[in-house]
């Protein structure tokens, strides 16, 4: 009873009831819609090329994260995740709309997903930074974990549902189920406890003076600017080819000879592995010393990385994207849980927004792979990807291994 209690510890805080099911919901759908959109484009153009293209796009919004992490340090949190949840749910209906009156062209889901990449990326840190605004420190890294297991859980189960219904009826069909889940994601989030950020001493800054105190921010703590390499780096050689955002469709369909069903059960492989790594570590409260889970959780990711460049099938490939899963799983969360402890309350939202810059290693990343594919092949990409990666991510932990490894690290349980 006492494990059970410490697991679910987060539930007691009321904000924390209405935004768990929210950014469940909001996670279903996004990891839907990214196995429906990313299937229409591989099918309606046959290119690689094209596949990492879209998939960048998705990210775009990366650039500006930490203006909306500053906005939201002026205006509130949930504020500005309701607009966020309002602008997927409209995007939705939309491409529900344009497929239903046959009006749907690649070169329309290509427009949409550039604008819904503006916003997309920067849910998470309005996640986050609502965590660290609500939740008492003792239970950060059990609301963290738990948070965590909404992306994890669809991950899993979202691409089965998402290739089931385009499957059985279609994507438009299927973007009505996304739009609906959207919506009640919105009506749950303004449930979420509203804080307002502590007004600076002084004039208010504007806008761009905002995003530079959160970049000063980082720059002056040693620790912060190392995870914020090694989260870029993670990015650029660790997801592209594993996520189902990033190469996966590829993978499934050129490499493993699969179809849509089996591109969602290698999807939900890799997300039962980073479920069961949240599940974990709330349940333990996490790690005493998150730094080092990090760059050793990172360091398995792309040793098991190479081993997923010698696969061949989709067995192989669903029991490496499983570890890496749990790789993953364990190094994100604990990243999170590190960054929220060292950065101040008035600068949490700007200093999230440029952890979600790192995303914008993905688009690069994937860009990269594409070309290195069709010059190389898969099984050399990977090579490529996971080598450089271990040598930076050894670089980084040696390079600024005082702050990172020191006694500021550990953290009382």
């Amino acid at each position: 009873m006492r494990e059970r209690t410490k697991f679910l510890a987060a539930f007691s805080v009321r904000s924390f009831r209405f935004q768990w099911p929210s950014d469940l919901l909001t996670s279903w759908a996004l990891e839907m819609e990214l196995l429906i959109l990313n299937w229409y484009v591989l099918l309606e153009t046959e290119s690689v090329v094209l596949l990492s293209l879209f998939a960048g796009l998705q990210y775009l919004g990366s650039l500006i994260a930490p203006g909306v992490g500053a906005l939201a340090d002026r205006v509130g949190r949930r504020r500005v995740l309701c607009g966020l949840r309002a602008t997927y749910a409209a995007l939705a209906l939309l491409i529900m709309t344009l497929d239903f009156t046959g009006a749907i062209e690649p070169i329309f889901v290509f427009a949409i997903a550039a604008f819904a990449g503006l916003v997309r990326p920067s849910d998470l840190v309005m996640r986050n930074a609502l965590i660290g605004d609500t939740m008492p420190t003792a239970r950060l890294t059990n609301a963290m974990s738990l948070s965590r297991t909404t992306m994890d859980s669809a991950r899993t189960l979202g691409p089965l549902v998402g290739a089931g219904l385009l499957v059985s009826l279609g994507l438009g069909v299927a973007y009505g189920v996304v739009s609906l889940m959207y919506l009640v994601s919105l009506a749950l989030t303004l449930g979420v406890e509203h804080v307002q950020a502590e007004e600076e001493p002084g004039p208010r800054p504007s806008p761009v003076r905002s995003v530079l105190d959160g970049l000063a921010a980082v720059r002056r703590s040693p620790a912060t600017l190392a995870l914020m390499w090694l989260a870029f780096l993670a990015n650029l050689t660790g997801f592209p080819m594993v996520s189902n955002s990033g190469l996966l469709p590829y993978v499934a369909h050129d490499i493993y000879n699969l179809d849509a069903t089996g591109l969602s059960v290698l999807a939900a492989s890799y997300g039962v592995g980073a479920l069961l790594a949240s599940i974990g570590l709330a349940a333990m409260g996490g790690a005493r010393r998150p730094v080092r889970l990090v760059f050793g959780g990172i360091a398995v990711w792309y040793v098991l990385l190479v081993a997923y460049g010698f696969t061949e099938t989709q067995t192989q490939g669903m029991v490496i994207l499983f570890l890496i899963g749990v790789a993953q799983g364990l190094a994100m969360i604990s990243m999170a849980v590190a960054l929220l402890r060292f950065t101040d309350a008035r600068f949490r939202g700007r200093v999230m927004g440029v952890r979600m810059l790192a995303v914008y290693g993905l688009p690069i990343g994937l860009a990269i792979a594409g070309q290195l594919i069709d010059n190389f092949g898969f099984q050399a990409t990977t090579w490529i990807f996971a080598g450089s990666g271990l040598a930076l991510t050894a670089l980084i932990a040696f390079t600024w291994r005082s702050a990172l490894f020191g006694q500021s690290e550990e953290i009382e349980p």
